[in-house]
């Protein structure tokens, strides 16, 4: 799916001229297309829908209603819960270990609840902050599932990767397991492993062709030795536990996921929206889908126009990358020395010699969820029809503020 540019920007005036920015837009017919286009990407295995790349619940109702997609991978426990209250769904794994007391005591104090969410594991001792809440023989068994660190470790104290579980190997993936099985008021459904430095790191970035080149070569390393790894830990954790699925992948990675024979679920959510995260991706790019748009308000220079705010900026490394991109009209740069500003950007650039104040800059966000904790709605485009659906913030929930 092409994207028109300048159709594009027409469209979004247009269907927007009435509401006062900042304003938040998904395009729908984007947002569907990338949808299917990572079902076809998924060839055949369900995809579970990453809710922080997501928080809107109108969104993830409506991936949800679509062919290939089904349940929810949160990112705390208190989401989750309000997701399977609220009728989002009835299975939801909680993709890091919680030390919410109360929402462990909510989770243990609701049948309903207790069936329908997975919490993460990665250590035991994990286990024992869920028999401090509520001891076992007070509460439905607790759904577990066990997180298996994908990153690379090629020779001795090189780490490729985040860092995310201590479980590394087969034989700790089984150990872990084993003592799982032990305990009384858990069971153990399910395993997980991200493969954060191949799904989530583009492998052409702009303007940098040997880094490039060597994210390949990691990647071409990395992915089967993790394929060999991740198969021997199922097997493993299989000796102690009857697994419902076994959950890898991302947006960045989820053909290859999906070829793995070990996995029976891949999580993508990202390549819904397309932020700008993916234009450095080879394998698959998703059409942008997500934009905020910000007002001019001063033109202090020839050739600079300057917008209220833009200060929106990506988690992770303070780099360039994490930066809002501004995409429409096109033509538009940051300025060096001051870059997005909390309450004013400057712009640069031969477009800007054609803004006034009033006029208003579109731009796409370096990461996808994130966007919307600067907004209380999206406005969702349907053709000519714009319809407001509120975003978590908007509904009240802040879940990681």
């Amino acid at each position: 799916m092409l994207t028109d540019r300048y159709a594009l920007r027409r469209r979004l005036e247009k269907t927007t001229d009435h509401l006062e920015t900042p304003l938040a837009v998904v395009d729908l017919a984007a947002f569907d297309d990338n949808a299917d286009r990572l079902t076809a990407r998924a060839a055949g295995k369900p995809i579970r829908v990453a809710s922080k790349s997501v928080r809107c619940r109108a969104l993830l109702e409506r991936v949800l209603a679509r062919p290939g997609w089904h349940g929810v991978m949160a990112y705390t426990l208190p989401e989750a819960i309000w997701l399977v209250r609220a009728g989002v769904t009835d299975d939801v794994l909680v993709a890091y270990p919680t030390a919410n007391r109360a929402a462990l005591r909510e989770l243990a104090g609701d049948e309903k609840l207790a069936a329908a969410i997975s919490i993460m594991v990665d250590h035991p001792s994990q286990l024992d902050l869920a028999d401090q809440v509520t001891p076992p023989g007070k509460r439905p068994v607790v759904r577990l599932c066990l997180d298996l660190d994908a990153s690379w470790k090629p020779a001795g104290p090189l780490h490729v990767g985040v860092r995310r579980s201590p479980v590394h190997s087969a034989v700790q993936a089984g150990a872990l397991a084993r003592r799982i099985a032990a305990r009384p008021g858990f069971t153990l459904v399910g395993m997980m492993s991200y493969e954060a430095h191949i799904a989530g790191v583009g492998d052409a970035p702009p303007g940098r062709t040997l880094r490039g080149r060597a994210i390949r070569l990691m990647q071409s390393r990395a992915l089967p030795e993790l394929l060999g790894r991740r198969a021997a830990a199922v097997q493993a954790v299989r000796e102690h536990a009857d697994l419902e699925y076994v959950n890898g992948g991302g947006t960045g990675s989820i053909a290859a996921t999906s070829a793995d024979p070990s996995v029976t679920e891949v999580t993508a959510g990202s390549g819904l929206y397309g932020p700008t995260l993916f234009d450095s991706y080879r394998n698959w790019r998703p059409t942008p889908a997500a934009f905020f748009a910000l007002s001019v308000v001063r033109r202090p220079a020839p050739r600079i126009a300057t917008v209220l705010g833009g200060g929106w900026i990506a988690s992770g490394p303070a780099e360039a990358s994490r930066l809002p991109m501004p995409y429409l009209p096109e033509g538009l740069s940051f300025k060096a020395d001051e870059g997005p500003g909390e309450v004013q950007t400057p712009l640069l650039g031969e477009a800007a010699e054609q803004l006034r104040p009033g006029d208003r800059v579109w731009f796409r966000h370096a990461k996808a969820g994130e966007l919307c904790e600067h907004v209380n709605e999206l406005q969702l485009i349907d053709g000519d029809t714009l319809t407001p659906a509120p975003t978590y913030r908007g509904e009240g929930h802040a879940f990681l503020g």
